[in-house]
């Protein structure tokens, strides 16, 4: 990864975007990705939080079992692909999801993940668990969820109360990590224990997050990063001279107006700048 190559990101999924830039990613991997947060956040439990500025620096942690397609740019329920389940099936009523789940994966722990790891994810979001959440902003998405049951180690089923095409699209977001049943909802607001690509390092509130290369990651090739570090940063322009200076990889559409953007453009002829219609900062 060239350290001197600096991007400017408008999207969600960021490190994807990052990586597939161009080519000098994938034939040299390695580094440290340096991002700025605009927000210390709360916890690194992404399922206790309600932003992205939890979200963001943690979800390289965790796997869902579908995802969006990060190489489509717009999000439907036709760019869901696998993650940690592989296939995937409606009963004749809509009201039965059945995934098959993929085999082998381990938590950063080294203890396996089965089925009884997602229903436990969403018994705790439908608080039928013993061990609660001390907040739970998700739980209004599945009010029509009855129940989630299994069927082994590696099969699944979310059975509704009424038929809900779009449900699919909600496992798919990055609020819908799988969570270990083994690990208490109270030690994951400090240490999260995930089966992504990336382990969780340090979490320093009000100063950074910082995630290391998980090597034992389920997709062999994956990741190309070393680590990825997230500062927080709160004032804009500031967050604009820190990554003139180099001392950020990525920023956002939100945290630059246009004439900014040519200004940093003009300083640093090797930044890639993509500015989308209706993503930026006017004031």
């Amino acid at each position: 990864m060239k350290r001197n190559i600096r991007a400017l990101a408008t999207s969600g999924p960021l490190i994807a975007a990052v990586l597939v830039a161009g080519p000098a990613f994938a034939q040299k991997p390695g580094g440290i990705l340096k991002i700025y947060m605009l927000d210390s956040p709360a916890s690194m439990s992404i399922h206790e939080e309600a932003t992205v500025v939890a979200q963001r620096p943690i979800m390289g942690v965790f796997n869902n079992l579908v995802m969006f397609d990060q190489h489509v740019q717009q999000n439907s329920l036709g760019s869901i692909i696998p993650d940690l389940a592989i296939r995937w099936s409606w009963n004749e009523d809509g009201t039965e999801l059945t995934f098959t789940l993929r085999e082998g994966v381990g938590w950063h722990d080294h203890k396996p993940f089965t089925a009884k790891d997602v229903k436990c994810t969403w018994d705790l979001l439908t608080g039928k668990s013993n061990e609660k959440f001390r907040v739970n902003p998700g739980k209004s998405w599945y009010r029509n969820l009855e129940e989630v049951t299994t069927n082994g180690d590696y099969e699944v089923t979310f059975r509704l109360k009424r038929p809900q095409p779009a449900f699919l699209a909600l496992l798919a977001s990055g609020f819908s990590p799988i969570y270990p049943c083994h690990v208490a909802p109270r030690d994951m607001r400090g240490h999260p224990i995930g089966t992504g690509p990336f382990k969780f390092g340090e979490f320093k509130p009000n100063e950074y997050v910082k995630a290391t290369r998980n090597p034992d990651y389920w997709k062999k090739d994956r990741p190309y990063l070393d680590g990825i570090e997230y500062t927080v940063t709160r004032n804009r322009s500031t967050t604009i001279l820190a990554f003139i200076a180099g001392s950020y990889d990525l920023t956002f559409a939100g945290s630059v107006t246009v004439p900014l953007m040519k200004e940093v453009k003009s300083q640093m002829p090797e930044a890639i700048c993509e500015l989308p219609p209706g993503r930026s900062t006017t004031t």
